[in-house]
């Protein structure tokens, strides 16, 4: 009997766990599929995020595009209205210039065959003048070079003043200053020492390196101003006349010699400023002043460009402009304007200066020496060039 009890206990318990063993089995399969179904919708929920993400980068990317596209349009919007009001003030100040130039007339009736007369008179007037004032000769090559000094810092100018009988030497160092050295003959400057120079301290300081001293008057831009171009008397030290010249100020005249946004020249038509105007491309542009009253005469734009461009000089009214690299290497006139429309840059061969392989801040043609007087790294360097007729280039 117990014999039978006890095996009815044995078959109790092995239906027992049989029936949770299979209980155990149909969880695990429940489990398995409900993690499998979990899976899936991850999956797919990382896939509708991607693709969200992908969209929402679409559409940043375009935004981005329109807006670059907006940022151009609005800049070239900006750039024609300044053209335009660029345009504008260069037609005032002609019209200007023309009505202080051309004195009033009465209205008078005058008979056609008078007036014809008076015509050709007035041409004949013209032709005159300008045979008077023109100049018929041209450079043709660099042709010597002699270092005479090397003194003041790696940027400067030296010049002298081409006003007849004037021998002595002016000394400007550095790229902004209120401090003029004067020496009184190019021996003394060579034999002698800075400190023995004569200072001459201006008004206002000067900036960059394109100053100019023309008849006991030294021309030169204002520092910390754009466009002020500053007469200064040199024997009194006093400010004799002074002048804003429009549209200066935005770009440097060279892009090799960052300092200067002005520069002045004097060559045997009288006194010039060069500077890049970025209404057209950062090509230079000059400008003839009246050296007494500082007013503008004529404007040309030039199609010489700033880039690459370390100086310029004028020699009988063209305006030569000096390449070189901007890690330093053979200067080189590349590009050259002619107001008389006589010679032409892309008729005229290159021309290199003497092997020397640095870089030009400064360069002042003296009309009376007929030479270039340039500022090389801090080397005080004298050019002999070469002139021929312009018939003859």
């Amino acid at each position: 009997m117990y014999t039978w009890m006890l095996t009815l206990l044995v078959l109790s318990l092995g239906l027992g766990h049989a029936q949770r063993s299979t209980q155990e089995a149909f969880m695990m399969q429940y489990f398995e599929r409900r993690i499998a179904q979990l899976e899936e919708r991850l999956i797919k929920c990382e896939q509708i995020t991607q693709q969200v993400d992908q969209k929402i980068y679409d559409l940043s990317t375009k935004v981005r595009g329109q807006l670059a596209s907006m940022e151009v349009h609005r800049t070239e919007v900006k750039t024609q209205v300044d053209n335009v009001v660029m345009r504008v003030e260069r037609v005032e100040r002609d019209v200007e210039y023309l009505e202080n130039k051309t004195p009033n007339q009465p209205h008078i009736e005058v008979e056609e065959a008078l007036m014809e007369q008076q015509m050709k008179d007035t041409q004949k007037k013209v032709v005159k003048i300008t045979l008077g004032t023109d100049c018929n000769i041209a450079l043709t090559g660099v042709k010597s070079l002699k270092i005479v000094k090397k003194a003041g810092d790696v940027y400067g100018s030296w010049l002298k003043d081409p006003t007849k009988g004037s021998a002595k030497i002016y000394f400007f160092s550095g790229n902004k200053n209120n401090t003029v050295l004067e020496f009184k003959s190019l021996k003394t400057f060579t034999e002698g020492r800075l400190t023995q120079a004569h200072p001459i301290h201006l008004p206002f300081p000067w900036q960059g390196t394109g100053h100019v001293v023309y008849n006991g008057f030294l021309y030169y831009h204002r520092a910390d101003t754009p466009n002020q171009i500053l007469k200064v008397h040199l024997l009194n030290r006093t400010v004799a006349d002074s002048m804003l010249l429009p549209g200066v100020g935005r770009l440097p005249t060279y892009a090799l010699t960052t300092h200067t946004f002005l520069d002045l020249a004097v060559d045997e038509l009288g006194l010039w400023v060069f500077y890049s105007d970025p209404e057209f491309g950062g090509n230079l542009v000059i400008t003839k002043l009246d050296k007494s009253s500082l007013a503008v005469e004529h404007t040309w734009d030039t199609t010489c460009t700033s880039r690459d461009a370390e100086s310029a000089f004028m020699i009988c009214g063209t305006l030569y402009v000096v390449y070189n690299s901007r890690y330093g290497g053979r200067s080189s006139i590349q590009c050259l304007y002619d107001i008389h429309d006589t010679i032409h840059s892309e008729e005229s061969p290159v021309l290199f200066f003497p092997k020397r392989y640095t870089n030009h801040y400064s360069m002042h043609y003296h009309p009376k020496d007929k030479q270039l007087y340039a500022w090389d790294d801090g080397y005080q360097t004298i050019y002999k060039v070469d002139l021929k007729s312009k018939a003859e280039v």
